[in-house]
């Protein structure tokens, strides 16, 4: 197991056995450079997703992979692997590929070169994304809601990839799909947000996890609450440290 991590790349898989191989070396490919690690979290699949993540363990030492018996969700696969990570900088991106791994380094970028010490979340927004049609139509009336009632200055908050700060994550309150909240958190913390463009690409086999119906059910009540939250914030003053 590598030591001296600075970057930590947390990876939510469910049911990916296609898509998990490819999605790693080309992880490997796009981390060249950084003392990394890869933490795929298998979160309860049914297929053959833990066999290939065991292999691909035993060909490079900088992937760690963890098994949910059961399903807890991707907020909450996430923040088992935040919670697990050694580096102080934390790069999300979806287990299905669709976020292609050569983006990584845009968002590393200004979050790195940050020598304020403010910007928690480098936050990616997909152009030309390549899902269907009902898809694209409804996370584009979803986000034209929820940018009206949080008004973060996002207009993709659901891009899986992501760059930020592992204490930025640790201030934000917990509650379940909060990765589509993301940047209004992180602005409620008083964090600072940036975003920058990023590639999408369609899907190496499996299926997708969620349909409108479901985002629709989930998404409403998720909504309100981070409006709530947001609305009770009170953000208190960073302590400096002596040295």
């Amino acid at each position: 197991m590598k030591s001296n991590i600075d970057i930590s790349v947390v990876v939510p898989a469910l049911d990916e056995e296609a898509a998990i191989g490819q999605l790693v070396a080309e992880i490997g490919q796009a981390m060249q450079g950084h003392d990394f690690e890869l933490i795929v979290i298998d979160d309860g699949s049914r297929d053959a997703t833990a066999d290939r993540l065991r292999d691909l363990a035993d060909r490079f030492d900088w992937v760690r992979p963890v098994h949910h018996a059961v399903s807890v969700g991707q907020s909450g696969a996430i923040r088992h692997g935040v919670r697990l990570a050694r580096g102080p900088v934390i790069v999300t991106l979806d287990g299905d590929g669709q976020n292609p791994p050569d983006q990584i380094s845009a968002l590393l970028t200004p979050l790195l070169e940050d020598v304020t010490g403010t910007l928690g979340l480098v936050q990616g927004e997909r152009r030309k994304r390549r899902d269907s049609a009902a898809k694209r139509v409804g996370s584009r009336i979803a986000n034209t809601i929820r940018q009206a009632l949080l008004k973060d200055g996002v207009r993709d908050s659901g891009c899986g990839l992501k760059a930020f700060r592992r204490d930025a994550y640790q201030d934000l309150p917990w509650f379940d799909h909060i990765h589509r909240f993301m940047p209004a958190m992180m602005l409620r913390e008083g964090w600072q947000v940036a975003t920058v463009p990023v590639a999408h690409r369609p899907r190496n086999g499996g299926r997708s996890k969620y349909n409108n119906l479901h985002r629709a059910m989930v998404g409403v009540i998720d909504l309100l609450g981070a409006v709530w939250l947001i609305r009770r914030a009170r953000v208190l003053p960073r302590i400096q440290q002596d040295r």
